[in-house]
Order: C-alpha cells, then sequence, then structure tokens
C-alpha cells in the first residue's frame, strides 16, 4: 500500500473552528473525508503532518517512499492519474504552491526541517482543475459534485439492498442501501441526484429525502424530517425537520423541527427543538463571516449561508442563528433573541451576554456524550479541548 502524507496548509486557520479538532483532511465533504477518498483512490494509507497538539490524536508515519499531498486538496481522476505517474523526486505545483510530491525519507525530513530539496523536480498543473477548501462553506458549495462523485465511486461493481415496496421512490437506480439500512414508508426522489443510506442507518416513516443527499452509517432520520440535496450527514447522526445544503460531520443530533440551511456542523453537537438558522438576509445582500485568519467579517460573496459550529457545541430549544453565524467548540448557545454573529468556543450565553464555558465542565459533558455513544472520551480527546481552550481565551 502506498504511504500518503496529508499536510495542512495556511487554509487551516481559515477552515477554523472545524479545523480546531482535526486536520483539514479529516472534514468530510460528501459520502468520504478527504482522507478516506485519497486512501481509497490511491489505494493506501493516510496520516498527517498537522499542528503539534493534535499529533498525538493524529500522527505523522514515515515510509521510505511517501506521496506527500495537500490535505485541503479535493481528489479527481486526473489528479490520481498525475499523482500516481509521478517519479521519485518530482511534485506537482499550482501556482508555486505544493499540491503533491513524491518524496523519500531523506528528502521528507529535509522539507519539515525547512532545508534544500532542490533536486525535487516541479511540474505545474496546467489544464488540472481541482478544489481546495479555503473556507468553511466551501464543504457544501461543491457538495453536489462530492456526493456524485462518491456516489459512484462506492457503488461500482456493488448491488443495493433491497428497498421495501412500502416506500414510494422516484429513480430507484440512483438509490444505494448498504446492509443493516431499514428504510420504511418513506419518500426518496433520486431524479436530480443520487442518496446513499449507509450501514444500519435508519429512515423513518414519513421522511422525505431528495437528492443528492448521503445518510451516514448508523445515522437515523426522523419521522417526517425533510432533506433536500445536496446533504451530507455523517455516521451516527439524529436528524429531523428540515435540512437543506448542509454537511454534518458526525455524532451530532438536529432531531427535531427546525430548519437548518447552507450551513456546517461539527461532531458531537446538538441542536434543540424548534432551533432554526438564517440562510438569507432580508435584503439579499452578501452574507459576512468572522473570518478566524484576519480576526474580522469576511465577505462570504455567498448569498445563502447559515451556521458554522465547531465540535462539542449545543444549542438549547427554540434558538435562533443569523445568516453567517460561527459558533466555536464546546460552546452553549441558549435563551431568545440571536447570538451574536461569531460566538467563541468555550462560551455560555446568548443574546444576553456570554461568559466562560468552564473547562472542566465541559470535559465532562463531552465524557458524558460520547459514552451514550459507547466511544471513549480519550486522552487524547481531553488534550485536544483543553488545548483548544487555551488558543482561543483571546476572543473570549
Amino acid at each position: 500500500m502506498r504511504n500518503i502524507i496529508l499536510f495542512d496548509d495556511e487554509s487551516r486557520e481559515q477552515m477554523l473552528p472545524l479545523s480546531y479538532t482535526r486536520p483539514v483532511a479529516e472534514l468530510r465533504t460528501g459520502i468520504f473525508t478527504i482522507r478516506e477518498r485519497w486512501e481509497k483512490l490511491l489505494k493506501g494509507h493516510a496520516s498527517y503532518i498537522t499542528s503539534d497538539y493534535l499529533n498525538q490524536r493524529f500522527p505523522m508515519h514515515l515510509e521510505d517512499d511517501n506521496i506527500v499531498i495537500n490535505g485541503a486538496v479535493m481528489p479527481n481522476d486526473r489528479l490520481v492519474r498525475l499523482i500516481e505517474q509521478l517519479e521519485p523526486n518530482e511534485a506537482l505545483m499550482d501556482d508555486g504552491n505544493l499540491i503533491a510530491a513524491r518524496l523519500n525519507r531523506h528528502q521528507f525530513e529535509n522539507l519539515l526541517r525547512d532545508e534544500s530539496i532542490e533536486e525535487i523536480s516541479g511540474l505545474e498543473l496546467a489544464d488540472t482543475p481541482f478544489i481546495h477548501l479555503s473556507y468553511p462553506w466551501d464543504l457544501f458549495l461543491y457538495l453536489r459534485a462530492t456526493i456524485e462523485y462518491d456516489f459512484n465511486l462506492i457503488t461500482k461493481g456493488r448491488t443495493s439492498q433491497t428497498l421495501p415496496s412500502n416506500n414510494q421512490v422516484i429513480a430507484g437506480d440512483n438509490i444505494f442501501l448498504e446492509e443493516g439500512a431499514h428504510v420504511s414508508c418513506a419518500i426518496l426522489n433520486a431524479q436530480s441526484g443520487p442518496i446513499y443510506i449507509g450501514k444500519n442507518a435508519q429512515i423513518m416513516e414519513g421522511a422525505i429525502i431528495r437528492g443528492p443527499v448521503t445518510i451516514g452509517e448508523g445515522s437515523v432520520i426522523k419521522m417526517g424530517a425533510k432533506i433536500y440535496g445536496p446533504a451530507a450527514i455523517g455516521p451516527d447522526c439524529k436528524v429531523g425537520g428540515e435540512v437543506k445544503d448542509v454537511v454534518i460531520l458526525g455524532h451530532s443530533n438536529k432531531a427535531h423541527d427546525g430548519y437548518l440551511g447552507n450551513s456546517i456542523i461539527g461532531e458531537w453537537c446538538n441542536l434543540g427543538a424548534g432551533t432554526s438558522v438564517s440562510n438569507l438576509k432580508n435584503n439579499y445582500s452578501n452574507v459576512r463571516m468572522w473570518d478566524y485568519s484576519t480576526r474580522s467579517m469576511r465577505d462570504s460573496g455567498l448569498q445563502f449561508l447559515g451556521l458554522v459550529m465547531g465540535d462539542h457545541s449545543k444549542a438549547g430549544i427554540q434558538s435562533m442563528f443569523n445568516t453567517g453565524t460561527i459558533v466555536g467548540v464546546a460552546s452553549n448557545v441558549f435563551g431568545a433573541g440571536f447570538p451574536p454573529k461569531f460566538v467563541p468556543s468555550f462560551s455560555w450565553g446568548g443574546s444576553s451576554g456570554f461568559i466562560t464555558h468552564r473547562l472542566d465542565e465541559a470535559l465532562a459533558t463531552a465524557q458524558k456524550v460520547m459514552a451514550r455513544r459507547d466511544i471513549e472520551f480519550s486522552t487524547e480527546d481531553e488534550n485536544i479541548l483543553r488545548k483548544v481552550f487555551e488558543l482561543s481565551v483571546m476572543y473570549r
């Protein structure tokens, strides 16, 4: 198997708060994370070059022959072919920026020490389009094409489980059920894009799904839910209400009524009953969102942009979020009215003001939430949250 090393570039800071707790390549961008997609296409195993405090959970593995790839770059067939054709000491560049390289152990160690590796031949990526993630909203901007790509990749040469006849189905050939998936009395319309339902996922009665949509392993779509594609729901989630143009990374709940659109939700989050997100301004102007790299609001260039929420954050019942709201890691938002459009990590409160969410209480909650899904809150998880608490103090 190929040894793949995925490195974070300057976009990591722009992808905060999602990248506070993971390398960029661990973000879900369809059926797969970026890492999973590279591993599948290159038939290899991937590790990371990322921030020091993430290394314990996301270590780097070095071998004598290594394929080094920018972790914010999404693979496509042409890019994969070019990487497979790389000879030792060759690199793919885009306007002087490293996209991928094939390096031996010595060269790689020189690269890490920022020493000269002049013997490498750089090849410019002329006429090779690819997606480089720069901001959180990129996750849903490219979602339709990514789900369609992933659907073809994961279903090629395979046969779907049979959909029970009590469902209403349009374009059934564009629907794929993994083993153990249970779908009963639902409406599935795959005419406008594929629908992928992962292993042991459950689609309850009355749910309406319009592709392209992917439902991760073990996730539950509640009764009467309305999911408009494109939407990518990761593993072990509970989703209800109305959802459109959304990525939920995994292990998170939006289980009740309320609207969520043009948004990205991290892991271990919970949106209380009735929580809704505005994704369009009343004057139809571009939405601005907090940019961690400049520490200021940035014009996203988008007319539709809702909520970005980091891992382990929660919203109380009937919470409201304005267009372009960003909530950090381990925050607890509740109460009447709209909270600010930038809620720092480890914040506790709402429109009337915030205090710091105590670290010991946040860690205890994270442990309980993960234990409910039979997943250990590891020492590595705790250390990452402790570091995020330190890194985000300047914003509170």
